[in-house]
């Protein structure tokens, strides 16, 4: 639940996960419904997601419980009444992307193809959002970039210009999710083009380590704010993160 700082502050709660398509870290598991659960315990009011089944054919790829709706609104049930997809990989079963899950109004959405031909699918799902308390929408952009690193810079470049355009300079700006950027060239970028600093950057020196989740070796995962009042990190438990997905999730406390 979001908390009133004073007549002029209002704090969100956010999270990013990689769900990967409901599976633990080896696809050896259907995990949907304890992750829903663990996504539901931070208490968030906008929730990043990336690799999150879309549309799909075959209840033989969602375990044995035979789930019917997409995963986007299978996670946002009751908690989280706004949601937007933005679908990226499509394939004879069915399609994942970016998923945003808010508690508040999402008052305009756009997805950003920036595949690489020929090679994996990729977007950024950008949404604005009515917040009470602030006079201006939100904007909440959620991540999945390439694996190689000369996909990567493109895909940055991209933002940039996502940002330039289509954010005003004096609204609050939300970035998360799955950057795959375990060289770390993805701060300078983004602080260059666009005036965005990363969370745990800020508050330890260095982004968190998410992959694999069960052993986290690589800062995989991003939460990035610009026109904010202040931010801090949230500590999120190992248990039962680490047997949910190959990534782990982040959270922070951003102060608009």
């Amino acid at each position: 639940m979001s908390m009133v700082i004073s007549s002029e502050a209002v704090a969100l709660r956010v999270l990013t996960v990689n769900t990967h398509k409901g599976f633990n870290l080896l696809n050896r598991r259907f995990v949907l419904p304890e992750l829903r659960d663990a996504v539901r315990a931070v208490n968030a009011d906008v929730v990043f997601l990336q690799e999150v089944q879309g549309r799909y054919a075959s209840r033989d790829l969602h375990g044995p419980m035979g789930l019917q709706a997409p995963h986007y609104e299978f996670l946002a049930d009751e908690i989280w009444p706004q949601f937007a997809y933005g679908r990226n990989a499509v394939y004879q079963n069915g399609d994942h992307g970016n998923a945003v899950l808010s508690k508040y109004p999402i008052v305009a959405q756009i997805n950003h193809d920036v595949s690489v031909p020929d090679h994996e699918a990729r977007g950024l799902l950008h949404c604005a959002l009515d917040v009470p308390g602030i006079a201006v929408p939100v904007h909440a952009i959620s991540v999945h970039l390439g694996l190689a690193e000369s996909h990567r810079r493109r895909q940055l470049q991209q933002l940039c210009r996502i940002v330039s355009h289509e954010v005003p300079s004096q609204t609050p700006l939300l970035v998360a999710g799955d950057f795959n950027d375990w060289r770390n060239r993805a701060h300078l970028v983004l602080d260059r083009c666009a005036g965005l600093e990363e969370v745990f950057v800020q508050a330890h020196g260095r982004a968190a380590r998410t992959f694999p989740a069960r052993w986290p070796l690589l800062p995989l995962d991003r939460i990035y704010v610009r026109g904010v009042q202040r931010h801090q990190p949230i500590v999120l438990p190992r248990f039962p993160w680490s047997h949910l997905s190959d990534h782990a999730p982040l959270a922070a406390e951003i102060v608009l």
